[in-house]
C-alpha cells in the first residue's frame, strides 16, 4: 500500500502545473547505518548493518494535498542471534479535489503492532525483538459535499485493506490456548445525509443519515455487516451552545466458519499460527445485533479556533459516551480530544484511525526505524493529529466493542517543535477470542508518546522521542505488562548529506523476568 502511496505522489507531481509545482518537495535518499542492541538483564550483546532507502515528499496546491514519508530498510546480522531481513515504514495521507463537490481521500501506513496481546509490550525496535508484526492496511474513497436548495447533502466511500505480516516469537508459552491471529481483510464503507442546517428552513437544523459496512476476514471466513439509519436535531440556544440529539436504528451481524479440528479435537495451527478453516463447517452466527439507539448532548463552540461536543445516549445495549474537543492556539499549536465507542474489527479500526489522521503530518521519525508510531502530529493547530495505537494491543480477528480516547497536542516556535500523544482502548471481545475460551473476554491499554525536535546550531538538530504502554486483560494466560523507551538522536546536515548519532533505552515489567535493553546507532543519509 504505501507502494502505492508513492506512486500517487510521484504522478500527482507530474500533472499539477508548472506554478504549483514550487509547491511541490519530493527528497528520495539512501542511507546506510551501524546498530549495536545489548541486552541488559544477562543477555546477549548484537550487532547489525543496516542499507536503506526512503522517500519524504508533499505536494501543496489549490486543489491537491499530499505527503507521503517511506523507508525501505534491509538488515545485515553480524554478530549475536539476529537474523537478516527486510522492513517496511511508512505513512501516506492525500486529498484531491476532481470536481466542484467531489473529493479523493486516500493512505496508507506500513508499521508494527502486538502478534499476541498476552506477550511482549512493544518498545524498541530492535531487530530481536519479540511479538513483533508488520502491518500494512490503506484506503481510499471520494466524498460529496453539496447543496440542493437550502439542504446539504454529503456522502463518502471508502474502500480499506488491512494485512498483517507473520509475527515473530511472542514470549507467550505454548502451553496456553492459541489465540487467533488476524490476517488480511477487506471492507466497503458508505454513508449519506440530507438535512438542512439551523435558520434555513426552521430555527432547528434537522438531518438524515444512513450507512453501510461490510469487511470479509480471511480467518475463518468472518464476515463482518453493519447497517443503520438516524436522525438529528441540532437546536441553537445562543451564539455559542446549542443542543443536539439524535436517534436510530442499527443492525450487526458477525458471520465465520468453524475451526478445523484434529482427532482429538484440538483446533489444528497453521505454520504461521493462525487457525484452519474448516471448509466443511457451515456460516455460523457469532453476532447478532440489532435495535433502536439514541445520544443527546451539547455543542459549544465560542470562537473559530476552539469546539467542544459531548454526547451520552444508549447503543448497543448499553450505555455510551462520545465527544471530542479541538482547540488551534496558533498556526502551528493546538489539541485534539476524542472519545469513541463503537462496534468494530481489527481492520475496521485501523482503517478508520488511518482516515481521520491529517493530511500534514510531522515526519518524527525514530532513528531506529519506527516512522509511523502510536500517535502521529500534524502540522496545523487545526489538525493537532491522532493515536492509531488504539487496536495495536494485538492483531485479533475477534469483533469487539471499542471504547476508548485518543488526544494529541502539538507546539510550536521558530524551529522547536514539541508533541503529545496517548490514549485509553478498552476491547470487550463479541466473538470468541480462541478455540478454547468463549467470546467476552476484554482487554485494556493505555499508550504515551512524546517527541521534541530542536535546532543546534545552524545545521544541527536534536531529536527526542519518548514511549510508554501498559497491557492488561482477562484472555487466557494474559498479564499486566508494562512497557517503555527513550532515545535521542544528533544529526548534522552538510549538504546533501545528513550524519546521525543515537541512543535508546528500552524495558519491558511484566510477571517474570523483566527486559531492558540499550541500543546504539551511527549512520548517513543522503538526500537527492
Amino acid at each position: 500500500m504505501i507502494r502505492g502511496a508513492i506512486v500517487l505522489a510521484v504522478c500527482a507531481a507530474a500533472i499539477v502545473p508548472a506554478a504549483a509545482q514550487r509547491r511541490a518537495t519530493i527528497t528520495p535518499y539512501i542511507e546506510v547505518s551501524q546498530v549495536a542492541t545489548a541486552e541488559l538483564n544477562g543477555g546477549e550483546t548484537l550487532t547489525y548493518s543496516q542499507l536503506g532507502a526512503g522517500l519524504d515528499g508533499s505536494i501543496r496546491t489549490r486543489r491537491m494535498q499530499v505527503q507521503v514519508s517511506y523507508q525501505y530498510q534491509h538488515r545485515f546480522a553480524e554478530k549475536g542471534s539476529v537474523q537478516s531481513g527486510d522492513s517496511h515504514n511508512g505513512l501516506a495521507r492525500a486529498r484531491i479535489a476532481v470536481g466542484r463537490a467531489v473529493t479523493l481521500e486516500a493512505g496508507a501506513v506500513a508499521t508494527r503492532t502486538r502478534t499476541d496481546a498476552r506477550g511482549d509490550a512493544l518498545s524498541g525496535n530492535a531487530a530481536n525483538a519479540r511479538n513483533l508484526s508488520r502491518l500494512y492496511s490503506g484506503f481510499v474513497g471520494p466524498k460529496l459535499d453539496t447543496h440542493a436548495g437550502p439542504l446539504f447533502v454529503q456522502g463518502a466511500y471508502r474502500f480499506g485493506f488491512t494485512k498483517v505480516d507473520d509475527g515473530t516469537a511472542t514470549g507467550v508459552a505454548s502451553t496456553l490456548p492459541q489465540v487467533d491471529r488476524f490476517d488480511h481483510a477487506t471492507s466497503h464503507a458508505v454513508n449519506a445525509s440530507v438535512g438542512a442546517r439551523p435558520g434555513t428552513v426552521l430555527p432547528i437544523g434537522l438531518s438524515v443519515t444512513g450507512g453501510l459496512v461490510r469487511e470479509n476476514a480471511s480467518q475463518l471466513d468472518q464476515r463482518f455487516a453493519s447497517s443503520s439509519g438516524r436522525g438529528d436535531a441540532i437546536a441553537p440556544v445562543s451564539r455559542t451552545v446549542a443542543l443536539v440529539g439524535g436517534a436510530g436504528y442499527e443492525r450487526v451481524t458477525v458471520r465465520q466458519r468453524d475451526a478445523l479440528r484434529s482427532a482429538g479435537g484440538a483446533p489444528v495451527i497453521d505454520g504461521a499460527g493462525r487457525y484452519v478453516t474448516d471448509p466443511a463447517s457451515p456460516m455460523r452466527l457469532a453476532y447478532d445485533f440489532d435495535g433502536m439507539f439514541w445520544d443527546g448532548g451539547v455543542l459549544w463552540r465560542p470562537s473559530r479556533r476552539t469546539a467542544l461536543e459531548l454526547r451520552i445516549g444508549r447503543r448497543y445495549g448499553a450505555m455510551r459516551y462520545t465527544g471530542s474537543f479541538t482547540f488551534q492556539r496558533s498556526s502551528g499549536s493546538g489539541i485534539q480530544v476524542a472519545v469513541y465507542d463503537t462496534v468494530e474489527t481489527y481492520g475496521q479500526q485501523v482503517g478508520s484511525s488511518l482516515a481521520a489522521l491529517p493530511v500534514g503530518f510531522v515526519t518524527t521519525a525514530d532513528p531506529f526505524g519506527v516512522q509511523a508510531g502510536a500517535c502521529i502530529y500534524g502540522t496545523s493547530g487545526a489538525a493537532a493529529g491522532g493515536c492509531i495505537a488504539g487496536a495495536f494491543a494485538s492483531a485479533a480477528t475477534a469483533a469487539y466493542r471499542g471504547r476508548g480516547f485518543t488526544t494529541n497536542a502539538v507546539w510550536s516556535r521558530g524551529t522547536t517543535r514539541l508533541g503529545l500523544g496517548g490514549g485509553f482502548a478498552r476491547r470487550d471481545f463479541l466473538t470468541p477470542v480462541a478455540a478454547s475460551a468463549g467470546s467476552g473476554s476484554w482487554d485494556e491499554s493505555f499508550y504515551a508518546q512524546a517527541f521534541a525536535a530542536l535546532a543546534a546550531g545552524r545545521n544541527g538538530t536534536i531529536g527526542l522521542n519518548l514511549l510508554a504502554s501498559y497491557y492488561d486483560g482477562d484472555i487466557p494466560g494474559s498479564t499486566a505488562v508494562f512497557g517503555w523507551g527513550a532515545n535521542t538522536a544528533y544529526t548534522r546536515r552538510v549538504g546533501q548529506l545528513s550524519l546521525t548519532a543515537a541512543t535508546g533505552l528500552y524495558g519491558s515489567m511484566r510477571d517474570g523476568p523483566d527486559q531492558l535493553s540499550a541500543q546504539a546507532l551511527i549512520g548517513a543519509r543522503y538526500g537527492f
